[in-house]
């Protein structure tokens, strides 16, 4: 925490691989103003290494914290990952922020299946690979060029972070998606994005922006992801006047703004968007009438996880009258009855699917069953161990065949982009 006891509360959140040091140039303006508290997720920057596997998650254990030291009402800006926290503490608890800033944000962070290929990349190979392209994702070539020092430290904070949480924080991102509940943000929010950013860039903001109320956008220019980092002074800047000028304070009913002093011309912002239309919810299937739940949708979601966004869309996109009814059947049945079951976990459930896929010879199913056992945390060696196994007791032909199918889809899988 840095600045004067008695003034306001400031939250800073760091991105996925990242420290709270990564807000270091912006400390020393705003904590004139403010009560500046900065956090490290876990697994980073030293913070033990309790992993967390969804966004609700995150921030409930973030107001944990805060009322573990007295603090009720805050500011809140989050970079990346800790501005999907900062989205959902609007959504669920908007009585605790009095103001938002999303930098690099989304409301949905690419797909399921890239964060989750992420974490099969980490598991297989350690955070080194996310390491080295880290200043790729993060920083515009000629800062990367110019800055080899800060290139240095944005590495070294990536390789230090614990590989466990690394990978839970990709299952947290995996499964974000507030896209539909845009409209319910009410707190003043600035959407702050560098122009140059390619991870989370001006679409998505601007996704932002259209669907939160009270929101107005902020592009950086000659800034990648780490706005905050490659052009500190400008990043400053925004939100010293947001903060500023867009603080809620729930007991003016006359304004709903508490206006602190100002401090000098205001950086150029764009205008206020107005919502657009709601996403229309997905259509779901008739429901079974069979005196409980329908599984149908729990199956849906679960073979979606397992098996991936990709192959599933293929699946149902290849369904016809004649193959539909059987999609239906092994998506409310095989995925909704049995892989929703709490006897056993994914990992467990994975090992016993490749099991039978080898001796049944179901050789294109035991590829994409690799592939999953893969995102469900199994790693090359425990699926080499399961394959042996099946040489003693389905046979060692069928494993042979097995060897070669699996490690093919495993060297697909874990072998990181160049």
């Amino acid at each position: 925490m840095d600045g004067p006891e008695d003034a306001p509360i400031l939250i800073l959140g760091p991105s996925l691989g990242t420290t709270w040091h990564m807000w270091d140039r912006q400390v020393p303006e705003l904590a004139r103003q403010w009560r500046v508290l900065r956090f490290d997720l876990p697994g980073h920057g030293g913070a033990p290494a309790h992993p967390a596997t969804s966004v609700p998650e995150l921030a409930e254990r973030l107001l944990a914290t805060l009322d573990g030291i007295g603090v009720q009402r805050f500011g809140y800006v989050g970079c990346s990952i800790a501005g999907a926290i900062g989205a959902e503490l609007a959504l669920r608890r908007p009585d605790r922020i009095a103001s938002l800033a999303l930098v690099a944000a989304s409301p949905r962070f690419g797909t399921a299946d890239e964060f989750r290929q992420r974490g099969v990349i980490v598991r297989a190979n350690g955070l080194d690979p996310m390491a080295r392209s880290a200043p790729e994702r993060w920083f515009t070539p000629g800062f990367a060029a110019a800055q080899p020092a800060i290139v240095e430290w944005a590495v070294q904070m990536v390789r230090t972070t614990d590989p466990g949480c690394y990978i839970a924080s990709c299952e947290a991102l995996a499964a974000f998606d507030i896209r539909a509940e845009l409209g319910r943000i009410a707190v003043p929010t600035l959407v702050l994005v560098g122009a140059e950013d390619h991870v989370t860039g001006p679409a998505e903001a601007r996704t932002l922006v259209a669907g939160i109320r009270d929101a107005r956008l902020a592009l950086v220019p000659g800034a990648s992801h780490l706005a905050p980092v490659e052009q500190p002074a400008a990043v400053t800047d925004l939100l010293v006047h947001h903060f500023s000028t867009a603080w809620y304070n729930p007991s003016d009913t006359s304004t709903g703004l508490t206006v602190l002093p100002d401090r000098g011309p205001a950086p150029s912002l764009s205008a206020t968007i107005g919502p657009v239309a709601e996403i229309a919810p997905a259509e779901q299937p008739e429901a079974v009438t069979t005196g409980r739940p329908d599984p149908y949708e729990a199956g849906m979601r679960v073979r979606r996880q397992v098996l991936g966004d990709a192959h599933v869309d293929r699946a149902m996109a290849a369904a016809d009258d004649f193959t539909g009814d059987f999609q239906e059947l092994i998506t409310r049945y095989a995925w909704g009855e049995v892989w929703t079951r709490e006897g056993l976990d994914r990992r467990t459930r994975s090992a016993v699917t490749l099991t039978a896929l080898v001796a049944g010879g179901h050789l294109e199913e035991l590829a994409f069953h690799t592939r999953a056992a893969l995102r469900n945390g199994l790693t090359p060696a425990e699926i080499k161990e399961v394959l042996i196994q099946t040489a003693v007791y389905c046979g060692v032909p069928a494993a042979n065949t097995a060897f070669r199918v699996a490690r093919t889809v495993i060297q697909e899988e874990t072998t990181p982009e160049a």
